[in-house]
């Protein structure tokens, strides 16, 4: 049964393969019109589906550009109960908009954040509102729109080099598609990441000559928040706290709580998990801590001790990236 499994899903991933070599041919030879703005456009995105980092990748280049751009942060709004273009406004929630635009509307009050799932539509819905720089949050395969600079990001853990396409693997499209990025990222790295792995992973990636490699890691607070409060983690050691997770991967951030003497119990739930009561009823009896993400859902279903776990997304050398797209999107 299993190799009946593995030829099923060769066969799949073969005319996957296929049918996205021959759309990105289109594009490549300018038989399908890529359309550009005459404002810088900024595009995150990575090869694989799941998570790789983009919403702390987006919300680092809103603290660097929003203090000398009007931003505006363009998503597709996945799994929203709405369609068409949206500009989210105090009338809004992660049902309307999505998990991670609702995060970014939330946090960052100087922005404009849409959703469309026409790109090129909501670019220019954002520009009649007056942004100035517009960041593409996972855009990698839009490729209807030619960013200024494209982002290319890849876990550590599941480097997309060893990865393969759909359904065998995890990944949307040929791994030769990364070069069309101006640069890549490697997510999730351990902060102490020696310059002996950075090689390894650099020979192992390949990128163009003029195709700068990053590394970053991800730093959890020592804080968690509530609407209203906040809690030191180290007054919870030794006690007993639920951890609520709708995401791709829990592993880090489950290890990092246990790490510092907390008896947790996991409700690990699919990424994207849209909460019901019935959910709620069975966590509600302890301290709750879930993601930002997971928050945003949460915080208005009926849970008296629920606290968020904020994270630092930390690049090394980010002077170095900075100054790249400052140069990219000034020319």
């Amino acid at each position: 049964m299993n190799l009946l499994k593995k030829i099923i899903y060769w066969k799949l991933s073969l005319q996957f393969f296929l049918i996205t070599n021959f759309r990105n041919k289109l594009y490549d030879l300018g038989l399908i019109k890529i359309h550009t703005f005459n404002i810088p456009v900024i595009s995150v995105g990575n090869l694989a589906v799941g998570g790789t980092g983009k919403t702390p990748m987006i919300e680092f280049l809103i603290r660097k550009f929003s203090p000398n751009y009007n931003v505006g942060v363009l998503s597709r709004g996945y799994k929203r109960n709405t369609k068409g273009f949206i500009l989210a406004s105090d009338l809004d929630n992660a049902k309307s908009i999505g998990d991670e635009p609702f995060q970014y509307f939330t946090k960052f009050k100087n922005i404009k954040v849409a959703v469309d799932k026409k790109r090129k539509r909501g670019i220019k819905r954002l520009i009649k509102e007056g942004v100035e720089l517009i960041l593409l949050d996972d855009a990698f395969q839009h490729r209807r729109v030619k960013p200024d600079y494209s982002i290319l990001l890849s876990d550590y853990g599941n480097l997309y080099y060893e990865d393969y396409l759909m359904p065998r693997g995890k990944l949307r499209e040929s791994k030769k598609g990364a070069k069309r990025a101006n640069c890549i990222v490697v997510t999730k790295c351990p902060e102490d990441i020696s310059k002996v792995e950075k090689d390894r992973i650099e020979k192992l990636l390949k990128p163009n000559q003029n195709q700068p490699l990053y590394f970053s890691s991800i730093i959890y607070s020592d804080k968690i928040f509530s609407l209203n409060d906040s809690k030191n983690l180290e007054q919870l050691k030794d006690k007993k706290v639920n951890l609520v997770t709708g995401i791709v991967n829990p592993k880090g951030l489950l290890s990092y709580l246990e790490d510092l003497g907390l008896i947790v119990n996991h409700f690990n739930y699919p990424d994207h998990y849209n909460y019901l009561n019935t959910d709620v009823q069975k966590f509600t009896d302890e301290i709750v801590i879930t993601t930002e993400k997971d928050f945003t859902k949460l915080r208005n279903m009926d849970i008296e001790n629920l606290f968020y776990l904020p994270i630092e997304f930390k690049i090394h050398n980010q002077e170095d990236l900075l100054a790249e797209i400052d140069n990219r999107i000034a020319y």
